[in-house]
């Protein structure tokens, strides 16, 4: 997925600094306690499903967008599972770019479609157990994630 046109404008001034954003993560669960994940074309490992927040977009409205570009599916957003933030969760891209996320985070449900990745951002998705979580490949950012509420051991 290309750059937003507001992250566009303000590279152009900052160049690679850090940035502090703001961002929703999206845990579709099943009837039967699996968490759907996704895995991402650039570290190929397993991540949350979710994105940045657009300027004057509610986070709750960003989740469900972001859920519909990177799956296809609308979902029913459930508990709000924590706002997650620090430095677990600064990424450094490869062509230099440095941000920091303030990630809120949701359970939901699919409420419509089928899960498909979009073929861009993510190569592939899976419905994982919580007990393999803890030795599934997952990403620093998803891992940060479930640690911080409380679906991984620290």
């Amino acid at each position: 997925m290309p750059r937003s046109p507001y992250i566009e404008r303000i590279r152009a001034e900052v160049g690679h600094d850090l940035l502090l954003l703001p961002s929703a993560a999206v845990l579709p669960v099943r009837e039967d306690g699996a968490v759907l994940l996704a895995r991402h074309h650039a570290s190929d490992r397993w991540e949350t499903i979710g994105g940045m927040v657009e300027p004057g977009e509610d986070p709750a409205d960003a989740a469900r967008r972001e859920v519909l570009e990177e799956i296809g599916v609308e979902v029913r957003l459930g508990a709000l599972l924590g706002v997650v933030g620090g430095p677990d969760f600064v990424v450094r891209y490869p062509n230099g770019d440095e941000c920091a996320y303030v990630s809120s985070v949701w359970e939901a449900t699919i409420v419509a479609g089928e899960p498909i990745p979009d073929g861009d951002e993510l190569t592939d998705l899976r419905w994982f157990a919580p007990s393999d979580l803890a030795d599934a490949d997952l990403g620093p950012f998803c891992r940060a994630t479930l640690r911080a509420i409380g679906w991984l051991s620290a």
